[in-house]
């Protein structure tokens, strides 16, 4: 059986610094023995099929790879399409209502609690608000994350210290789902 996932490669082609083209970021995964490998925009989605092996082998096989061909590391996350469809029907906000600025999500390589962003006063930053799902944050930030408060605080190292966490736009989150579906 053939599963379909997304990869998320984290700070890649913002900055200068970690340059990742997409032409070539599909030739490498073709060559992992992917199939149907296709990427989204130049920040770092890219959606494959497999055969074999799970979110997790598929993660590191790709980081390493990305490390050898390009010479330095890259964070990977890779959620399959179940899991991605679970975000997006879990949104505790009103997305269909919001601009896809308004609306992240926070992918994390594993689950986090409420304690972690404990030191954070949700009340000090209406009306941006986040909410805890399954491996992810969801945010939504009105003005867009570039001005968020909220966002500069919750991607505080010591929040963060230990898991990978990679944030998309609701639009974003809404076309990995439509791209990794059956």
């Amino acid at each position: 059986m053939t599963t379909t996932y997304a990869a998320l490669l984290r700070g890649i082609n913002v900055g200068g610094a970690k340059k990742v083209p997409m032409a070539e970021l599909r030739v490498l995964m073709a060559g992992l023995g992917l199939e149907d490998v296709r990427t989204y925009l130049q920040s770092g989605q890219a959606v494959f099929s497999a055969a074999r092996g799970d979110e997790e082998s598929w993660a590191a096989e790709i980081a390493r790879a990305i490390e050898q061909r390009f010479g330095f590391a890259v964070d990977v996350i890779v959620r399959d399409h179940a899991y991605l469809a679970a975000v997006a029907e879990g949104c505790p906000f009103p997305a269909a209502e919001l601009e896809g600025k308004q609306l992240h999500v926070t992918y994390f390589s594993e689950p986090v609690t409420a304690e972690r962003f404990a030191e954070i006063d949700p009340a000090a930053f209406l009306p941006e608000e986040f909410r805890l799902g399954d491996r992810c944050m969801y945010l939504y930030a009105p003005n867009g994350l570039g001005r968020s408060k909220l966002a500069e605080q919750l991607a505080r190292p010591r929040l963060t210290k230990g898991v990978t966490a990679t944030t998309r736009n609701w639009n974003t989150v809404v076309k990995l789902l439509e791209m990794t579906a059956p």
